[in-house]
């Protein structure tokens, strides 16, 4: 995705717009091997972009991975029952991440993992309200639950900020949901299903804020960010 120059460098964190305004104006900064002028637009993904000769780099050099976490596994670092975990998954990545959030044992999906904490800070702060949507496979009585899941809850007796609900495909006794949430209290959507009557089957987070799972992933299947889903994520890639 493009972006004006002076955009990109601040998001990196290098400087303020103005002061990127002004390093362009410099001199000092270059793309692919030409110098850059106020009003030039550039990719990160694409263009090499160089402030004082060194590179412009996303997220700073920290780590931002997309991992399609499998059903089985544990969104932990370590687990005391011995069991696989998502910093299993990722290992062969050469840093230590950790996962952003929660993804229950019997949940799958899209997992961020990173070694950003201010990046971290931000997607799971309640202030910021970062939605969440989950595919959800349930049995039961749709008509009497959907009021329910779409109207005021609470959990642990707090109140939840209303979920977006909406219908999928019907398969027999089966039916899907799309449920989109801001909060994320531990197994909220298990929760939040369990009270309206109806039970989960499946369970599948699809989108964090702007990112959706990338449906070439396998399960188990991670790669890293993009330059333009970590500007969208966050509007930084450094997470600020």
């Amino acid at each position: 995705m493009e972006e004006r120059i002076q955009k990109l460098i601040s998001a990196c964190g290098l400087a303020s717009r103005r002061t990127a305004e002004e390093w362009i104006t410099a001199g000092r900064v270059t793309v692919n091997g030409e110098k850059a002028h106020l009003g030039d637009r550039a990719d990160l993904d694409r263009d090499r972009i160089l402030v004082d000769g060194r590179p412009l780099e996303p997220g700073g050099g920290r780590t931002y991975l997309m991992l399609n976490k499998p059903r089985g596994c544990v969104a932990t670092l370590s687990d005391e029952k011995g069991r696989r975990t998502v910093s299993d998954l990722v290992k062969r990545c050469g840093v230590r991440v950790w996962p952003v959030g929660r993804l229950d044992l019997d949940s799958e999906g899209l997992l961020i993992l990173t070694d950003d904490g201010d990046l971290t800070h931000r997607l799971l702060h309640p202030s910021h309200e970062v939605e969440k949507e989950y595919l959800v496979w349930v049995t039961g009585n749709l008509n009497k639950a959907l009021p329910i899941l779409s109207g005021p809850m609470e959990l642990d007796g707090e109140a939840l900020s209303p979920a977006r609900v909406r219908r999928g495909r019907d398969s027999g006794s089966v039916h899907q949901l799309s449920i989109t949430i801001h909060q994320g209290k531990n197994r909220q959507v298990r929760r939040m299903c369990a009270q309206a009557g109806l039970e989960v089957l499946r369970l599948k987070r699809i989108r964090e804020g702007t990112l959706f799972l990338d449906r070439s992933l396998k399960p188990g299947g991670w790669r890293s960010l993009t330059a333009e889903e970590l500007l969208a994520l966050t509007g930084s890639p450094g997470g600020g």
